[in-house]
This record gives C-alpha cells, sequence and structure tokens, in this order.
C-alpha cells in the first residue's frame, strides 16, 4: 500500500470542450507528499443521477490525493453546473478528452490515468490519447459505447473492478467480453454491488494497487 498523507488542496476548475462546452470540474492535488500520478475521474450515468459527487467518485477523490494523486473529476455536459446537453455517450467523449487535455497541461511530466465508474467506465474505455499511461474501469457495462476495439487492442494496462453483484452486467458476462483484450487485468469486490455500497474502500485500494503497478 502507497503511504498517506494528511491534506489535499481542492479547486474548482472550468473545462472547455473542442465543441464549445464548459463543464464544471474540481482538482485535487497531494500536498506534503511528492506527486505520484494524476487521475481523470470520469462519473456514472447522468439521466440516473450520475454526477462527480456520486459515491465511487467521492470516494477515488478523496483517498486518491492522499496517497500522492492528483484528481480531476467533473461533470459531464448537461450535469449540474456544467452547460450543454446530454448526448447519450457520444458528445460526452468530447468531454474525456477535455478532462485529458486539462490533466495533460497540468501535470505533463506525471503519469496520467484514466478511471470512470459504470457508464463514465465506458467513455473512459473509448478514450484514446497518447498521454494516457492506464485505464481503470469500475463496473463497467459495455454498452454505452459501440466499439471499444481501440482500448481493447492497446498494448498499455487496463484495470477492471467489478462488481461481485452487479445488478445491470453480471461481472461473468464482462470478463467473457474482454477475454481477448490486450494487458487487461480484472478483480472482483467480494460482496458488492454496481453501486459499491460499503465497499468503496475496497474500490480505492484497488484503485492504488493498480497505480502502484503502472508507476512504481
Amino acid at each position: 500500500m502507497m503511504p498517506r498523507t494528511l491534506r489535499s488542496v481542492i479547486e474548482a476548475r472550468s473545462i472547455l470542450t473542442n465543441d464549445g462546452i464548459a463543464l464544471e470540474a474540481e482538482l485535487a492535488t497531494p500536498v506534503d507528499f511528492p506527486l505520484r500520478a494524476a487521475v481523470v475521474l470520469c462519473h456514472p450515468h447522468p439521466q440516473y443521477g450520475g454526477t462527480m459527487r456520486s459515491i465511487v467518485i467521492s470516494a477515488l477523490f478523496a483517498g486518491l490525493p492522499r496517497a500522492g494523486v492528483a484528481c480531476l473529476r467533473f461533470n459531464f455536459r448537461g450535469v449540474e453546473a456544467s452547460a450543454g446537453t446530454h448526448d447519450a455517450g457520444r458528445a460526452e467523449q468530447l468531454d474525456v478528452r477535455a478532462a485529458v487535455d486539462t490533466l495533460g497541461v497540468e501535470f505533463p511530466d506525471s503519469p496520467l490515468l484514466l478511471t470512470g465508474w459504470s457508464f463514465g467506465a465506458d467513455m473512459a474505455l473509448v478514450t484514446i490519447d497518447d498521454r494516457i499511461d492506464a485505464w481503470f474501469a469500475i463496473a463497467p457495462p459495455l454498452r454505452f459505447a459501440s466499439d471499444f476495439s481501440a482500448v481493447a487492442n492497446d498494448a498499455r494496462p487496463k484495470l477492471l473492478a467489478l462488481a461481485e453483484h452487479d445488478e445491470f452486467r453480471p461481472p461473468e458476462s464482462v470478463l467473457a467480453e474482454v477475454a481477448s483484450w490486450d494487458a487487461t487485468h480484472a478483480e472482483i469486490v467480494p460482496g458488492a454491488s454496481h453501486f459499491f455500497v460499503g465497499r468503496t474502500d475496497q474500490v480505492v485500494t484497488e484503485t492504488e494497487r493498480g497505480i502502484d503497478r503502472i508507476v512504481g
């Protein structure tokens, strides 16, 4: 496990997408500990109550900076203070790219990891960028995008954290679909539902372990 520091600094940000949409965002940066990596956090489905403050995203946003990892969370277009309207996972891919751009500029010398939960995991798994060092997908339904092949066939690491009792897609079904993906490792979180209530600490731990494997 990574050693933990006590503090992080949280700043409100606005991210501008390539199609001119301003997105609400927050950046948490570690204090009193060397920066080890930077992570983009993508939230669950906007039409089912998902925001950047959803339970798993909030747990990662709070926990990872204490382990030396900067976190950028943002609201997809049409959510809370973000401009625009929901686009069924199409224009939302521009939102993810804008977040990657922001962290790439903010921390150009740090490993950059793209993480998402549920709908956000699917959006992460269709985002290709040379600056991304790894993908972390938490309970990805693998149904909110039509083609995951670019990431699936990429040699960079992919870590999946799957819920043992996922209500939306059983882990066995996800494992079968990703069996042919390159550089892909999956862990099943025991006792967890898709929402990881009471299991968010395990998600944070699995993410930290993945970061350890990537950045050493």
